[in-house]
């Protein structure tokens, strides 16, 4: 009977071989996410990466596991190339360069974690067990802030349809990915070893879907109100004909329509910009909001370019949502703004270049970190996301107690007909689930959608028409204890985990 290779020899024989295999299978994880949503794959596909990470040095490990992190990253967010090339009009050249940047960026944290987890398990299964969720989720935590932050494709998120969603009002995404590091991991170590050990392994496979399931059971908030009729309003208006002079006052008659047409709904949202101007140019056609507001009684919320001036100064340029509810005009201003989108981290000189090549080169600013809650006419109080700002979701949390509901609107037009879209829809829907929350998501051109506190979807309209979703959400009061700790927790229980290993595996403890 021939004797079985060790993965360290195969790894070495054949290489090419070896991270083409782990490349593939980082770009099948991508199907765990939506648009396809196969969220029970994602313990299976991270098998071969935590075994590697027991069996092989970290040099070896962290080889397949750039790979794997190329393929994951690679096919979850090609879509960048189509917002920078197809519709931000840059050089194929440069569209290229920043796709392939980010995609390496995001690679190197995956081999970091598996070089991690490698050196810190020193090939002992249960040392796996505790040091392989730390490492992973302090590394996911690590990308979502670090350098801006980029928190796509964060684990927990492909889990909002299954048990382990349950864990999202107690620990937050993070915690849904640790719960899903340590079932997989328990599975990996059940297969190298037996007796008791290898029940007690399967125990705690089954144990964090058996908790999540109960805890998707309990109810963490309650009713504050009577439920509120509501509509949002999508215009359909494709990226490319957006900003065009004609396509201005198409635009503006259609939005007011719609809104008139939903008389009957208390609050009306539109999408990111969905006046595309800025404030002072269409300070008429505010007016006339303020006019029909007054007129219904209806809160109406809207994106737009909001200019101010102050003294002589250059303009500044705010990404704003603004909300008319008959009496006064309140403004949300976005305050985690898109690098190489709404501001430009480069020196002068090349952003004189971008200016010749006639590419966008201005900054919009930030607004404040702390902003207070809008408060609509029927008194719901409003906590407002702008675009991917609601993929940082612990930058919310101070206003979450006071909120009754919470609002995302988003132009993801600039995603065209991609994996985008879906996968901001399925991070809106952890965002709810972890404060118990409803969330009204307006977007240009898809997906919008009501979903409720459970993160389920409601209602939702179709992609790339103009639509008008009408659904009732009730205002909700209370706290998740996701709410009152945030990562604090899981991300403080992860480093501790990985300090003291790392002190153990150099002999200082």
């Amino acid at each position: 009977m021939p004797r079985r290779r060790s993965p360290s020899l195969i790894v070495a024989d054949r290489p090419i071989l070896s991270r083409s295999i782990f490349f593939v299978l980082g770009c099948l994880a991508t199907t765990a996410f939506a648009p396809v949503g196969w969220g029970f794959l994602a313990p299976l596909l991270l098998l071969p990466f935590l075994y590697a990470c027991l069996t092989l040095s970290p040099r070896d490990a962290s080889q397949l596991a750039l790979w794997f992190g190329f393929g994951l990253f690679l096919c979850g967010t090609y879509w960048i190339y189509i917002s920078v090339h197809v519709f931000g009009e840059a050089p194929l050249w440069i569209a290229v360069l920043l796709m392939f940047g980010l995609v390496l960026l995001m690679s190197f944290y995956i081999w970091l974690t598996g070089w991690l987890i490698s050196r810190l398990a020193i090939g002992e299964p249960w040392l796996l067990l505790i040091v392989a969720p730390a490492v992973w989720v302090s590394i996911e935590w690590l990308r979502g802030w670090a350098l801006s932050g980029f928190p796509w494709l964060a684990l927990g998120y492909s889990q909002i349809d299954l048990p382990l969603a349950g864990w999202a009002p107690v620990l937050g995404v993070y915690g849904v990915s640790i719960m899903l590091l340590l079932s997989t991991t328990a599975l990996v170590i059940s297969f190298r070893i037996r007796g008791r050990q290898q029940l007690v392994a399967i125990a705690i496979v089954l144990l964090p879907w058996i908790v999540g399931a109960g805890l998707g059971r309990v109810e963490w908030t309650e009713s504050a109100g009577s439920m509120i009729q509501s509509t949002l309003v999508q215009g359909g208006v494709p990226q490319d004909q957006k900003w065009l002079p004609g396509q201005l006052q198409p635009t503006l008659d259609y939005y007011r329509r719609e809104t008139q047409l939903a008389r009957t709904s208390e609050i009306v949202v539109w999408p990111e910009v969905a006046v595309p101007s800025l404030t002072d140019l269409v300070e008429d056609y505010i007016a006339l909001l303020e006019a029909d507001s007054r007129a219904t009684g209806q809160t109406i919320m809207f994106g737009i370019l909001e200019r101010t001036y102050v003294r002589n100064d250059k303009p500044t340029i705010y990404n704003s949502v603004v909300m008319l509810d008959g009496n006064r005009r309140q403004i949300y201003r976005k305050r985690h703004l898109v690098p190489f989108g709404e501001y430009f981290p480069v020196p002068d000189r090349v952003r004189e270049w971008l200016r010749m090549m006639s590419l966008p080169h201005n900054d919009l600013q930030a607004g404040a970190d702390i902003q207070p809650l809008l408060v609509a006419a029927n008194g719901a109080r409003v906590s407002v996301a702008i675009c991917y700002e609601d993929a940082y979701g612990a930058e919310q949390l101070y206003s979450m107690d006071d909120a009754s509901l919470l609002v995302n609107v988003s132009n993801d037009a600039w995603f065209g007909d991609s994996i985008a879209p879906h996968q901001h829809l399925e991070i809106a829907r952890m965002r709810a689930l972890e404060v118990g929350r409803y969330v009204i998501r307006a977007t240009n051109t898809g997906i919008s959608a009501f979903i409720g506190p459970d993160g389920d979807i409601l209602e939702s309209g179709p992609q790339f028409q103009a639509a008008s979703v009408t659904a009732s959400v009730e205002p909700r009061k209370g706290s998740t204890p996701y709410m009152e700790w945030g990562n604090q927790p899981v991300i403080g229980w992860c480093l501790f985990i990985i300090a003291a290993f790392w002190l153990r595996a150099r002999g200082s403890f």
